[in-house]
């Protein structure tokens, strides 16, 4: 098993393309949904919400469990919107709304259109995003598009970064959307999945230092399952104590920092 040491990239598998390009698809007034779950307790705190996975992403963190999300190939099963919007209906005033999860959402020029939509149908929103396209957060913010949102934080913004993402990404522009989400008056936070290959105690405090006093910072346990970088798939967790341990620490800066799960608060168990 591999642990508690930072591994770069691996130069010497197939890489799967990577590009900052928003989707230029223009089949539908809509971003094509690739993945759909009806209902979900998890995924929207306190809320009972559905969840559409949007494809494509402008990363390629190696600990990631989305690979199949990460192009949109067409062979994924193609859902259509009217499926999210009937399940709306059939539940409605029951589930309060809809996750909008990936891939990367943001990449697509009509998830404000899709937004609209569902918000039509009476439901709230939640976003997740990797903050790279701060641009269209605003522009979702500006336009009251946004219930909550969940933003991952990958691990400390300086060239550790590039190496847990996978690539490398616009960090000023990861720190706006930051900036622009601790400003905003909407649920919101922030998330890192606390894979031993890239995180460690030390980068955690380097992170939280970057979201001083932020509402909600969670540490999510890595799974060395189905990793996009089979490395990956043999590094050891952190015990869920040592997560704690880090949690404990990090709250010198991010009072609200909590390991997902341990919804009581910070002394929750």
């Amino acid at each position: 098993m591999v642990t508690g040491r930072r591994l770069a990239p691996r130069a010497d598998r197939e890489r799967l393309p990577v590009s900052d390009e928003r989707s230029d698809v223009v089949s539908s007034p809509y971003p094509p949904i690739r993945g759909f779950i009806e209902n979900t307790l998890i995924d929207w705190e306190g809320k009972i919400a559905c969840e559409v996975f949007l494809p494509t992403c402008n990363l390629r963190c190696p600990f990631c469990h989305a690979g199949h999300l990460l192009t949109d190939s067409g062979e994924l099963e193609s859902i259509p919107v009217e499926a999210v919007l009937d399940c709306l209906e059939r539940h409605k005033g029951w589930i309060d709304g809809v996750v909008i999860s990936g891939g990367e959402p943001t990449l697509h020029p009509s998830l404000g259109a899709m937004m609209e939509l569902f918000r039509s149908h009476g439901a709230g929103i939640k976003l997740d995003s990797n903050g790279t396209h701060p641009e269209v957060i605003e522009d979702l913010l500006s336009r009251g598009l946004i219930d909550a949102i969940s933003m991952d934080l990958k691990t400390a913004l300086d060239e550790r970064y590039f190496a847990a993402a996978g690539t490398t990404c616009d960090l000023d522009a990861i720190r706006r959307s930051i900036q622009l989400i601790m400003a905003s008056d909407i649920e919101y936070e922030f998330r890192t999945t606390v894979c031993p290959a890239y995180i460690t105690r030390a980068d955690l405090l380097d992170i939280a230092q970057a979201i001083p006093g932020a509402r909600k910072y969670i540490l999510q346990q890595f799974r060395p399952d189905d990793c996009l970088d089979p490395a990956m798939n043999e590094v050891k967790p952190y015990s869920r104590e040592t997560l704690r341990e880090f949690a404990e620490a990090v709250r010198e800066h991010v009072p609200s920092c909590i390991v997902r799960g341990d919804w009581a608060g910070p002394s929750g168990s």
